[in-house]
């Protein structure tokens, strides 16, 4: 009894599996009938009612910077003679992959004028290239695919496929059957068509343009060294610049060279600012004098005088790649009023190791790591931390000509994460952090920068 209840169990669920996958294959099949390729589309005709030609589709027009999920399709461009005329979406009854039909009789074939948000499909987002948020790559539109949706037509995704850029090579006939194998949803990318519309210089923000902001500064680097100098660009202006200034961080140097060549130098300047010191002098290195100079007059003050500072030390050198930003205390100064103060700094948090006790002359008495003084009670003083701390040692320092090298071997016999650069007068100056370390002696870091166009 117990086996055939099994078995019948067994049974029904093999049966409702095969039901299930029944559905499936015929809801994809539904969707992938209901496709229309835009690149099969181009150059076909438009017919009237009775079936006779009015023209030929140049291109279709579509509101893409509004506030609807899928940008609906607005109009279309048709050839009619010598005129390039405008027939609106409402005018339009079927699409369909060799020819478009109308559904009025009567047509105003108007000159064809964008309005503010509209973008031709087939110029300005067709063979160029976009950003698939959710794959973090940059990818080249072979095909868009347009779908009915609510009594109007919708572009709903992009094929990024190499079979899709041969289909559209071959012959006439294949041209418009839409092979959706690689596809991206609309909803998944960030297009760079923005600078062919008329429309307004501020448009909202599209769900995967906010994505954008999500990514982590290694995947927005791979992003920016994979773009051509334009959509570079225009991805820049998207981004706070703060965001942007860690992705450089992150960037190979000859394109982090070519993106400050290619960006106005106000705006240059803007993301070098950003930039931690001893990445930003990385980043100046690289320039010509003249460059260089041009840049840091555009800097405030301040902060010029201290990356021209940086810029004195040899490359290579400890003072050459260190973070002047040293966080200083005083004996007399408690754990708790330390920890507050450090609470302020929180967006240079990647920068600070320990905290740097000096006497009233700046000269160097300790270096209290976070965790000893996170560990510390709120009434203990920096002083107290520091007579415990003493019997690890002194602290790890390293003068600011030294060599990298040196630099290296000091942290790790001191076996911690950083090193205090002194002057000759024993006063801290900078810090040189691990993972500055290995920015310098392994430039590379691992990191495989792949070109994901047609692989």
């Amino acid at each position: 009894m117990a086996t055939s209840t099994l078995l019948a169990t067994t049974s029904a669920r093999l049966r409702d599996r095969r039901v299930r996958s029944v559905r499936r294959a015929g809801a994809v099949q539904a969707v992938r009938a209901s496709l229309v390729s835009l690149a099969g589309l181009v150059g076909r005709p438009v017919t009237n009612q009775s079936g006779e030609e009015v023209g030929r589709i140049v291109d279709v027009v579509a509101r893409l910077y509004g506030s609807e999920p899928y940008p609906p399709v607005t109009g279309l461009v048709v050839s009619v003679g010598r005129r390039r005329a405008f027939i609106a979406a409402d005018k339009v009854g079927r699409f369909a992959g060799d020819r478009v039909s109308l559904s009025s009789a009567r047509l105003d074939l108007r000159e064809f004028e964008r309005r503010p948000g509209e973008v031709l499909l087939c110029r300005d987002v067709l063979d160029h290239q976009l950003v698939d948020v959710d794959g973090v790559q940059v990818s080249r539109a072979a095909d868009l695919y347009l779908a009915p949706q609510g009594g109007r037509t919708v572009l709903v995704g992009v094929d990024v496929s190499l079979s899709t850029l041969l289909r559209r090579l071959g012959p006439r006939r294949w041209q418009a059957r839409p092979t959706p194998e690689r596809v991206v949803d609309w909803q998944s990318v960030a297009p760079f068509a923005e600078q062919a519309t008329d429309g307004p210089a501020q448009v909202h923000l599209r769900a995967s343009r906010a994505a954008l902001h999500r990514l982590r500064p290694a995947e927005l680097a791979d992003v920016l060294e994979d773009l051509g100098r334009i959509e570079r660009q225009q991805l820049l202006t998207w981004l706070a610049p703060a965001h942007v200034a860690d992705a450089l961080e992150e960037m190979e140097p000859a394109e982090l060279e070519n993106l400050l060549r290619e960006a106005a130098p106000e705006d240059a300047a803007r993301l070098v600012d950003e930039m931690e010191p001893d990445e930003a002098v990385d980043a100046l290195r690289d320039l010509d004098p003249g460059e260089r100079e041009r840049l840091l007059q555009r800097l405030p003050q301040s902060d010029a005088a201290e990356l021209r500072g940086l810029l004195t030390y040899r490359e290579g050198t400890a003072g050459g790649c260190m973070t002047p930003r040293v966080i200083t205390a005083r004996r007399t100064d408690t754990a708790s009023a330390v920890r507050s103060s450090l609470a302020e700094l929180a967006e240079h948090r990647a920068e600070i190791a320990a905290v740097a006790l000096v006497d009233d002359h700046g000269r160097l008495l300790a270096d209290i790591s976070l965790f000893d003084l996170t560990v510390a009670e709120e009434p203990t003083t920096m002083g107290e931390i520091a007579d415990w701390t003493a019997q690890f040692g002194p602290p790890a320092t390293v003068d600011p000509h030294a060599r990298i090298a040196e630099a290296a071997e000091l942290l790790v016999a001191s076996r911690a994460s950083s090193l205090l650069v002194v002057d000759g007068q024993g006063r801290p100056i900078g810090r040189i952090l691990a993972d500055d370390v290995l920015d310098t002696l392994l430039p590379e870091r691992g990191r495989l920068h792949f070109r994901r166009f047609l692989q």
